[in-house]
């Protein structure tokens, strides 16, 4: 069990956002494991074939060291969000500019479980000449194996945030926290997680970086050294639903009157959805999506509201009565 000590300004300090390269780094422990991962054996598929490529096989090895299975990840390779909307670069802009006296000591922290491997030792010994080494295989690995997929994966954490907004508008940190995981828990003035690592832990006023993970284990994961900005990644909601692709029904009364695209769509707006979620839900283009949502908003069947950078549509009562009507309930 660990405990993570929280001051005012703590709970003040709790933010969400994406970190793309924690889910870059963390995918290949899922490439390892398909056996225990069945959810994402449709990206598994395709991840195997990319790494089987010499060239990238070859890009790629450091990072695929450092991430084998049962060992610790160094904080500096997985920094925490610095913004609800952080891009891919920028979060590697952070790792390549970590200085070396952290880079040893991060590399150093891991081997409480196992020994460095060869490039880690290497790493550890000459940061200055091998970090450049480690973040080219980040950003390899990032455009063949997790790019083409992204905005499928972002979408599903964007809906996750925006969960976890609602959870803090709701009932603050307290509740937003305890919504992470069932093995997490607030307790008064302190966040108690049932883990193996027996971490006890002050924020000291810096607040908690929290991100969801599309490949993170069924647990939340902590970045709490004690001079690296306190974090942790927690896996994200419906992570089954990131493959699936929707399509209409075959013989849809609906289909037939108003078009198997908006038909396909119009279930799925039950709950407040952007373009882009609703492109990875149906396969459509995110163009087909916006033209449909368009045709379905003039007919008043969608509503639409901005929420900071996003759209976000939901269906109106007119369109549950018609999806009532057409399928007989």
């Amino acid at each position: 069990m660990s405990q993570l000590r929280f001051h005012t300004s703590d709970a003040a300090g709790v933010r969400f956002g994406i970190a793309p390269v924690w889910d870059t780094v963390s995918s290949l422990w899922v490439l390892r494991n398909a056996a225990g991962n069945p959810v994402h054996l449709p990206w598994i598929d395709r991840a195997r074939q990319v790494v089987r490529r010499p060239e990238v096989a070859a890009a790629v090895r450091p990072l695929r060291e450092l991430t084998r299975p049962r060992t610790w990840l160094p904080d500096f390779l997985t920094p925490p969000p610095a913004g609800p909307a952080v891009e891919f670069e920028e979060q590697l802009e952070q790792v390549a500019a970590t200085p070396a006296d952290v880079v040893v000591r991060d590399l150093l922290a891991t081997t409480r479980r196992g020994p460095l491997g060869p490039f880690a030792e290497a790493l550890r010994a000459d940061p200055k000449a091998l970090l450049p080494e480690l973040v080219t295989a980040v950003r390899v690995w990032h455009e063949q194996a997790i790019a083409p997929d992204w905005p499928r994966m972002r979408a599903l954490l964007e809906a996750d945030i925006a969960h976890r907004a609602g959870q803090l508008a709701e009932g603050g940190a307290g509740l937003a926290i305890a919504g992470l995981h069932s093995t997490v828990r607030w307790a008064g003035d302190r966040v108690v997680s049932d883990d193996p690592w027996h971490l006890d832990y002050d924020l000291g006023g810096r607040g908690l970086a929290l991100n969801p993970g599309i490949f993170t284990p069924q647990r939340v994961l902590w970045n709490l050294l004690e001079d690296s900005p306190p974090g942790g990644t927690y896996p994200v909601r419906a992570a089954a639903t990131v493959w699936e692709t929707a399509a209409p029904v075959p013989g849809d009364p609906l289909a037939r009157v108003i078009g198997p695209g908006r038909a396909a769509l119009l279930p799925l707006l039950e709950s407040a959805s952007t373009t882009t979620d609703l492109a990875r839900r149906t396969g459509m283009s995110a163009g087909n999506v916006s033209q449909h949502l368009s045709a379905l908003h003039a007919a008043g069947l969608v509503s639409r509201v901005r929420q900071g950078r996003h759209v976000r549509y939901r269906g109106t009562e007119a369109a549950a009565a018609l999806l009532r009507a057409a399928h007989g309930t």
